[in-house]
């Protein structure tokens, strides 16, 4: 069954959860200091990747890690905020599911500066050298 199929109804269930996403991604660029953060290094990195010239394979590189970064961020997020929504209390399992997901968050960003490495800073040499 294709979208031409669907019943109008179902089209604008899907649009509609479209616009819910819209509106957590804009709502954690607004409030939460490290997605703002991401969002910058992101953009930074695709724009040393257009002056630098990188390959396919090394955009492909800067997009996936950035989008991990972010989609990870968000996820670290949700799962702060529930667990913020269900108790306020200081309490041991709370803070370990805050702390998993701030940690995938690091694992990722820790990869992505360390791809970013890889491929700008042999880049970066030969801009300056040449």
């Amino acid at each position: 069954m294709g979208l031409h199929d669907r019943k109008p109804s179902e089209i604008k269930r899907l649009l509609k959860s479209f616009g819910h996403a819209g509106e957590g991604i804009k709502d954690a660029f607004l409030h939460e200091r490290n997605f703002q953060i991401h969002c910058f290094l992101g953009a930074a990195a695709a724009a040393a990747g257009a002056v630098l010239g990188i390959s396919p394979v090394e955009w492909f590189t800067v997009i996936g890690f950035s989008c991990l970064v972010l989609s990870l961020e968000l996820v670290n997020t949700a799962i702060e905020r529930t667990v913020d929504l269900v108790t306020e209390e200081i309490r041991p399992l709370a803070k370990a599911a805050k702390d998993a997901a701030a940690g995938a968050v690091l694992v990722s960003a820790a990869g992505a500066c360390l791809a970013g490495l890889i491929i700008f800073v042999p880049k970066l040499i030969k801009f300056i050298i040449f």
